[in-house]
């Protein structure tokens, strides 16, 4: 049963992470379709990541109640179907409608597949969660790949995204069976304990997921536009440069909870923030498009534990609603996620490619300052060893070990 949970969430994420890569691969190809400038992507994001704030926002406390499962049954295949209305827009401004519909679908899946992640963490009782985020870098790498080839077909978006969207829906609504149920609601939960407000420490790994997401959000969405118009790189060639990110954020996140569990969360933070700074150095500096695309392969192999160690403290943060704890953080790492993009689109039109992605040099530095302030304390049982270690989770973990 855990089992079947585990590869049903895990093939989740890849899903959500396939649909992602085939969007930032063919960026290019989409702004050719329009014949938009840098700043309208930007605003693509904009809208996408507002869509998303959005419906988490308003669904939290509906997550809270309904759980993980019953949401995500329905939020994936309506994913799917919104990414077929995005391909088949025939205008900027249809573009722009959909695109919203399809930010609030894939805003909603993030959530609940991050929160049913938690509920089979916990029912593990030892750390899972980058292994099911790695789920993510196989279909973000997976779609990454299938955009190159369709690029080098010399396919357009409409037929590439439509291709992709026709392949996940079935698939989406045969994972709904195999997800577990939420741990039930506290009695008191509607009258007094359950409407509380959350723990600090929720929004304090919030503030950590927002910076992370940033992060992340602005190599994705703008990787393929550096390499193809500051870099002279093919549009083939272009859209390598995420598929090589996701490909060493999933080599990192398949050995991501044993390091965690080595060498403590703090330690993890730190180092990842530092060396994510030095990777991206190499790609803002880089002559040309290989070496940049080796610093992005290099970026993705350190930070790749950020965002999963984040979801995972968020899931234990506030035990009686793990799944809204979870929604709150994510809604928090999404305005990181809406932000990261639209402030590099806008600082590129100003100044340069290079210059708005080197934003992503301080935001790694943030991450490795901040990781000083994370409420270690709760880090619970998903760091343990055995089931033993479990029960004493409780007490404050070991900085290090």
């Amino acid at each position: 049963m855990l089992l079947r949970a585990r590869t049903g969430t895990f093939l989740t994420f890849a899903l959500a992470g396939l649909l992602t890569g085939v969007w930032v691969a063919r960026m290019p190809a989409l702004a050719a379709k329009f014949g938009t400038t840098e700043g309208e992507i930007g605003i693509v994001v904009l809208v996408w990541g507002l869509g998303a704030i959005f419906a988490m926002q308003s669904l939290r406390t509906v997550m809270a109640r309904a759980g993980s499962r019953g949401v995500l049954r329905l939020a994936l295949p309506l994913t799917a179907v919104s990414y077929a209305a995005v391909a088949l827009a025939p205008t900027y401004a249809v573009l722009l409608a959909a695109v919203a519909v399809f930010g609030m679908a894939f805003g909603v899946t993030d959530i609940a597949m991050n929160a049913q992640g938690s509920v089979v963490e916990r029912a593990y009782r030892r750390s899972i969660m980058s292994g099911m985020h790695a789920g993510w870098c196989v279909g973000a790498m997976s779609g990454g790949l299938f955009g190159v080839v369709t690029a080098a077909a010399g396919l357009g978006f409409t037929a590439t995204v439509l291709a992709a969207a026709l392949l996940t829906l079935p698939a989406a609504l045969a994972l709904g069976r195999t997800y577990l149920p939420d741990p039930a609601v506290p009695a008191t939960d509607g009258t007094g304990r359950g409407s509380r407000r959350m723990p600090v420490a929720v929004y304090l790994i919030g503030i950590l997921a927002f910076i992370a997401f940033m992060t992340e959000g602005s190599i994705a969405d703008w990787s393929g536009l550096l390499l193809h118009d500051e870099m002279g790189a093919t549009q083939a060639m272009a859209a390598l440069g995420y598929p090589m990110f996701e490909l060493a954020m999933l080599l990192g996140r398949l050995v991501g909870d044993r390091v965690r569990m080595r060498l403590g969360t703090r330690r993890l933070l730190v180092g990842a923030g530092v060396g994510t700074a030095l990777g991206m150095t190499v790609v803002v500096l880089a002559p040309a498009a290989p070496v940049a695309i080796a610093g992005f392969f290099v970026t993705g192999l350190v930070v790749c534990t950020v965002v999963p160690t984040t979801i995972s403290l968020a899931g234990t943060a506030d035990p009686d609603r793990p799944a809204a704890a979870v929604a709150q953080v994510g809604a928090m790492g999404y305005g990181g996620l809406l932000l990261g993009p639209v402030v590099v689109g806008f600082l590129s039109d100003a100044t340069s490619l290079r210059v708005g992605v080197g934003v992503v040099v301080v935001l790694a530095l943030l991450i490795a300052v901040g990781a000083r302030f994370v409420p270690l304390r709760m880090d619970t049982d998903v760091t343990a060893h055995s089931s033993e270690a479990a029960v004493a989770a409780a007490e404050p973990e070991p900085v290090a070990v």
